[in-house]
């Protein structure tokens, strides 16, 4: 069971990047200061917003060098583009959908994949994505999946099944998850099983595994939400965990259901 750009190029291309040192002292020590002061502006003053912030462009970064028009253009890029959503760290966070085959890669248009998530994750950042196909969605019901680029084999995902409302002990959960994961069924054989169980803030049970085996270490997460069971999975080989264990457990430790 197995699945962020430059605006250099807006500047004419023989104009050279002066020194920002000097200049750079004038600007605030904390940005996230400026970024609400922007955000906090309303209608009235957006114009007002724009033109100081062309004029400072103008004066301040690119003196002489453009003509006002670009450097509002400049401006326009630099004080309005959204922050892309980061958790802290170097941790990005996944939106889930959990959406059925038959409706996969159906949000495209105005609609929102966070809006639609089920379920949240954090993947680090620099990890890659690996596409899940439509065949692979609807027969083992893998949703997502992120690796490693480095190590391949050290990786998370998420797998979900319709039609339960509720989770079975805990036991049987960890063997029915096995049934169609070889790969895990070897590792519970050979390896060690701990389980505990935790509920969120809104009281929901989450079912939590950890299998250590010789070759390799798995953290797998279970919980029941939108009469969906949702599983989430992070494994590596003995090796990458021993090294990489603080960053693993976070993943484990970050999934949750959404909008349940």
């Amino acid at each position: 069971m197995a699945a962020i750009f430059s605006t250099s190029t807006i500047l004419p291309t023989l104009i050279p990047l002066p020194n920002l040192s000097s200049s750079s002292r004038s600007i605030p020590n904390s940005p996230s200061t400026s970024t609400k002061s922007i955000a906090n502006c309303t209608s009235t003053n957006a114009e007002s917003l724009s033109t100081s912030a062309s004029n400072f462009v103008h004066n301040n970064i690119f003196p002489a060098a453009i003509s006002a028009a670009t450097a509002a253009a400049i401006a326009a890029i630099i004080f309005a583009s959204p922050l892309p959503a980061t958790a802290d760290d170097g941790f990005t966070v996944y939106y889930g959908t959990a959406a059925s085959a038959a409706n996969y890669g159906g949000y495209g248009g105005n609609s929102s994949k966070k809006d639609a998530a089920e379920y949240i994750y954090e993947v680090p950042q620099g990890w890659k994505e690996r596409l899940v196909s439509k065949v692979e969605k609807g027969t083992n019901g893998t949703d997502s999946e992120f690796y490693n680029p480095k190590r391949r084999t050290e990786r998370e995902y998420l797998t979900f099944l319709g039609g339960f409302r509720q989770l079975a002990p805990s036991d049987a959960v960890l063997n029915n998850l096995a049934l169609s994961d070889v790969g895990l069924q070897d590792l519970i054989a050979s390896g060690e099983v701990r389980s505990t169980e935790r509920n969120d803030e809104k009281g929901q049970l989450y079912y939590e595994y950890e299998v250590e085996g010789a070759a390799e270490h798995s953290l797998i997460a279970v919980t029941c939400a939108n009469n969906k069971l949702y599983a989430h999975f992070v494994n590596a080989p003995a090796a990458e965990w021993q090294r990489d264990q603080d960053t693993l457990r976070r993943l484990h430790a970050s999934f949750r259901t959404v909008n349940s």
